[in-house]
């Protein structure tokens, strides 16, 4: 079950989440959140679903299809989280993957700073995995982070705020050669580490990566090995992008289907 906005140009979101799912071999469910007017150079309109038809979504597909894992992404005011949180509690799944999407790839703002608190307090500690890239990360914690020590502080301080695991992705971090990923829990630390891909079609990532992991986790497979094969399957989907749009481009989310040549 994915619990997340709408994008109108197909890169990320619910559109993303789905294609992410399909290709991995799982069966997406929606519960829409937000409809946004988008494509890759920037958002022009969010307009939110009514909490209430969002629980209608989310209760009445659960009731006839119980969901092996739970993904959420944008989640625009504190009134959406409040009702998310709340019927979280009515379907028996743990593996619930929390994305906490405030700030589109262009720089627009998705979620008001009620909502940030809300999600602080209420949704965070629900979740089984949180996936902020850095500047979420900061705005959860109010730290800044430009290291990597700093990523691994910012991940203990989401720690005490009931989270459970998290995957502090670091595409965000300025370097050169790789993006270092840290997967942290009460028990251990583990960094993933890949070669930086120099391009601009990044669009829907986050989205995609977080769809990856839960898809993994709902077929049985555990979070480390989870979160391995998604940052693989992101990252050769952005070595394949498409290249459409002049802004920040989709990536190509079917680069895990073998097209058979007589159908291309």
């Amino acid at each position: 079950m994915i619990i997340a906005g709408s994008d109108s140009s197909g890169g990320a979101g619910i559109q993303a989440d789905i294609k992410t799912v399909t290709a991995l071999g799982s069966y997406a469910m929606t519960a829409v959140t937000a409809v946004t007017a988008q494509n890759t150079k920037g958002v022009n309109s969010v307009i939110s679903i009514k909490p209430k038809d969002i629980e209608k979504q989310i209760l009445y597909t659960c009731k006839d299809i119980k969901p092996d894992a739970i993904k959420i992404g944008m989640l625009q005011s504190s009134n959406i989280i409040e009702t998310v949180a709340k019927n979280l509690d009515k379907i028996n799944t743990y593996k619930i993957i929390l994305d906490p999407v405030m700030v589109a790839k262009g720089g627009a703002r998705l979620i008001n700073k009620s909502a940030i608190k809300t999600l602080k307090n209420k949704l965070i500690k629900k979740t089984y995995l949180i996936t902020p890239n850095i500047p979420e990360a900061e705005v959860l914690t109010n730290t800044k982070i430009k290291t990597l020590d700093d990523m691994i502080f910012a991940s203990k301080l989401l720690l005490k705020l009931g989270a459970k695991n998290i995957l502090l992705k670091g595409g965000h971090k300025k370097t050169k050669k790789f993006i270092f990923d840290i997967l942290l829990n009460k028990r251990e630390i583990k960094i993933f580490k890949n070669k930086k891909i120099k391009t601009r079609n990044t669009h829907g990532t986050g989205c995609t990566l977080s769809s990856a992991i839960t898809t993994y986790l709902s077929c049985g497979k555990p979070l480390k090995k989870s979160c391995e094969l998604a940052i693989k399957y992101v990252n050769q989907a952005i070595q394949t992008n498409p290249n459409y749009g002049k802004g920040y481009g989709p990536i190509n989310h079917l680069n895990s289907v073998v097209v058979k040549k007589k159908y291309r």
